[in-house]
């Protein structure tokens, strides 16, 4: 591996002294993602392998290039899982470690254990000087000052090349069982948010076309208290298994016009903000803090109307897929906070070879 390692850091060396933009690929399932740029491409799967896993201690470690698949196969040998569910998107195998992390992107469990940022414990990032930094460590409690590997997590490889990863684990629930609910959106978003507020083990949830689904996970007399108390039609257990998968993967009907060029938005408002006032489908996630919306062809809604109709809401909204990206995928940024993104990428990334532009125009 040194001599991956090595090559990897000839490579960034070089590009910063000639300014090539360099675009960091794992197994490009994530291409979709930012915004376009161009740039050399450095393949990060050779550096791949579990460097480290402890069960006991519910933390792996592993390079950036390893196949996320691996990482869940180890962990599913010991019943533990990456509990924020990370998407893989395309082909099987493809989907690196690395690039999860980079991508910052969490699945429908996130609802309940909290986003990929929050289970990352430690990194090792090369910077633009070709120099290894490494941050945190395999415990939570070993930061002092500013969290850059948290910082890491969703910055889409513009800050450096990660190289490894610390990741907190968690064990397989007990139990699990799915609930169907015939309802509203605003009649589903209202029970989410009540249900929200009461002791019931609730992983997950979605709202779609009139039906509500419910992820209850825990320990074995929760899951069946709260099936008691909620209601709703019980799911087939490989039903819902592949419910979940296909909302986690995109596969789920309501993304297949996005999957063939149809504009989907990503907009986070909070969970109690009511029905956002946008035609066509919409599909709730998280709560109802979470609302994917597919533009339909014949709506010309412009992204200033879409985020103003978020932030009348108390969120923002993300160009996640497809779409016109000129305008900027992500909401754009205040001044003081542009200001931040600038030093943080002077100080990591100085000659800007790292991803140039895949998450803000001049970064």
């Amino acid at each position: 591996m040194q001599a991956i390692l090595d090559s990897l850091r000839d490579t960034v060396r070089q590009a910063t002294e000639s300014r090539t933009p360099l675009r960091l690929r794992g197994g490009g399932t994530k291409d979709f993602y930012g915004q376009s740029f161009d740039g050399q491409v450095i393949d990060t799967r050779p550096y791949a392998g579990i460097v480290d896993y402890d069960p006991a201690e519910l933390v792996i470690t592993a390079r950036c290039g390893t196949p996320l698949s691996d990482i869940e196969a180890a962990l599913a040998e010991k019943h533990q899982i990456l509990a924020f569910e990370p998407p893989h998107f395309g082909a099987p195998g493809a989907a690196t470690f690395g690039g999860a992390v980079a991508a910052g992107l969490s699945g429908p469990r996130r609802q309940s254990v909290g986003a990929l940022r929050d289970f990352v414990l430690g990194t090792r990032l090369m910077d633009g000087h070709g120099e290894i930094m490494d941050f945190g460590g395999q415990v939570m409690k070993n930061v002092a000052g500013y969290d850059v590997s948290r910082l890491l997590a969703g910055s889409l490889g513009t800050l450096g090349l990660i190289l490894e990863v610390s990741l907190k684990v968690l064990p397989v629930p007990f139990a699990d069982a799915t609930l169907r609910f015939a309802v509203t959106q605003a009649d589903a978003i209202d029970r989410l948010n009540t249900w929200g507020g009461q002791p019931l083990p609730i992983a997950a949830s979605a709202w779609h076309d009139g039906t509500l689904h419910v992820r209850l996970s825990g320990a074995t007399a929760a899951v069946r208290a709260a099936r008691e108390k909620l209601g709703g039609d019980v799911v087939d257990a490989a039903e819902a298994q592949a419910l979940w998968a296909a909302l986690r993967e995109q596969t789920h009907a309501f993304f297949a016009p996005a999957q063939s060029g149809r504009a989907l938005w990503r907009i986070a408002v909070p969970p109690v903000a009511p029905p956002l006032d946008l035609p066509g489908a919409q599909l709730v996630e998280w709560g109802g803090g979470q609302r994917w919306w597919l533009a339909p062809e014949d709506h010309a809604a412009s992204a200033d109307n879409v985020r103003a109709i978020a932030q009348a809401a108390g969120g923002h909204a993300t160009l996640f897929r497809n779409g016109d990206k000129s305008v900027g995928v992500f909401t754009p940024l205040s001044s003081p906070l542009a200001a931040i993104h600038q030093r943080l990428k002077a100080t990591f990334d100085p000659a800007g070879i790292f991803n140039p532009q895949r998450m803000y125009t001049g970064l």
